[in-house]
């Protein structure tokens, strides 16, 4: 029996423009660019086995963005500040 994600997504008009610009960009890293994705695969009705699947990631990794954008919206794709030392060297 698949299981239905109860975070619905719901794409503002805004939300939508920048989430397609960000799948669509070579120069962004590839993370950002399949989470956008998955929100954009999410908000069309597919379910998270399904776009995990498409994408080729962990169902999990689509459960986690999808619950993050649900509750912090396009700002919840955003990487956290990481832990531990910070680096010593430019990018």
């Amino acid at each position: 029996m698949p299981r239905r994600s109860p975070f619905i997504i719901a794409l503002s008009c805004t939300e939508e423009q920048v989430l397609v610009e960000r799948s669509r960009q070579y120069t962004a890293s590839y993370c950002k660019v399949v989470r956008a994705k998955i929100i954009l695969l999410a908000a069309s009705g597919m379910e998270n086995e399904q776009i995990s699947q498409v994408l080729g990631v962990r169902r999990e990794v689509v459960s986690r963005w999808r619950k993050r954008f649900h509750y912090q919206r396009v700002d919840g794709l955003d990487d956290r500040p990481g832990r531990g030392r910070p680096r010593s060297f430019s990018p």
